[in-house]
């Protein structure tokens, strides 16, 4: 489907980098924007609060007219008490692209669209996907199985060919995609845009520890955990760090959403539990966010220029 006017002619590949709870930074976006694909970063990663209204004046300071745009994530969910103070600081600053997730994001897309903005929303299921339709949404993020973070479980061939029949608009599909050929491929699935999340805390600008960055160039699908243990939400971890903090995967006690809090006074005991996809097996490095893009640019053209098939039953 044809991009939203605010993307085309703005991307060097059909990609947007995830937004990483803590691990993304003011650089890490600027490079991405630089490189050709959309950079984002939490609301969260700004702490105090007050120290978002500075971080988003820096990256909007840092990027031109030829960059891509950036995005930045707000976490609407009951227990988040910035939700406000952050949609109000990206409102001021005209933030291009706000990524929604948790909660149908209804009052944020009708204050978004107010200045212009675009509003991707985060799904795991047809049912969000409706409700993120109706609440009027530029986009959805198809968060499939694999994926980072707070996944899904269903596959991406059956996430996007159910949502896909409902909705022409913008798709954008996460779940283990680390390659510029995935890249391709989840175009060739019905989707417009791919997420790149694990990909990019493997990178030089991203603040994640060098344990975290080794753990994932060293490590391969079998070490993910997809568990709510930590969140309330199933998400997917890496393994060795759940063993690190001295626990064993393969026994974390049963918890339920209701224990989901993403408020400033929370208590963040697994600080030192690190999410990842499924797609790490693939990841060999971690070179500055530039060459990351320019890597996936070359393998897309590559894979493209590949698929010249024959017919079938030639």
């Amino acid at each position: 489907m044809p991009l939203p006017p605010l993307l085309q002619g703005r991307l060097r590949l059909p990609a947007i980098g995830a937004p990483l709870f803590i691990v993304s930074t003011p650089e890490l976006v600027l490079a991405q924007c630089r490189a050709g694909i959309v950079g984002s970063i939490p609301s969260l990663n700004a702490r105090p609060a007050e120290a978002l209204d500075p971080m988003l004046a820096r990256i909007t300071a840092g990027l031109t007219a030829q960059d891509a745009p950036f995005a930045v994530n707000l976490i609407v969910h009951a227990s988040n008490d910035r939700v406000e103070h952050d949609l109000s600081v990206c409102e001021r600053h005209r933030v291009p692209i706000i990524i929604t997730s948790l909660r149908p994001p209804q009052a944020v897309v009708d204050r978004v669209h107010g200045w212009g903005g675009l509003v991707f929303h985060d799904v795991t299921n047809l049912r969000h996907a409706q409700k993120a339709i109706e609440a009027g949404v530029d986009g959805l993020i198809l968060v499939a199985a694999g994926a980072g973070g707070h996944a899904g479980t269903l596959s991406p061939f059956a996430l996007v060919a159910e949502v896909r029949r409902i909705y022409g608009g913008t798709l954008i599909l996460s779940g283990s995609i680390t390659t510029g050929a995935q890249i391709l491929a989840a175009q060739a699935m019905g989707a417009d845009l791919a997420y790149l999340g694990t990909r990019f805390i493997a990178s030089a600008e991203a603040q994640a520890a060098e344990g975290y960055k080794r753990m994932i160039v060293e490590g391969q699908a079998a070490d993910i955990l997809y568990t709510p243990f930590f969140t309330g939400i199933p998400g997917n971890y890496l393994k060795p760090s759940i063993m690190a903090s001295g626990l064993d995967p393969e026994a974390l006690p049963a918890v339920d959403k209701t224990s989901a809090n993403f408020g400033t006074s929370r208590v963040k005991p697994w600080k030192d539990v690190w999410g990842a996809g499924q797609g790490i097996g693939s990841i060999t490095d971690a070179p500055p966010a530039a060459e990351i893009v320019a890597r996936l640019r070359a393998e897309y053209e590559a894979a493209r220029a590949a698929l010249t098939l024959p017919a079938s039953g030639a």
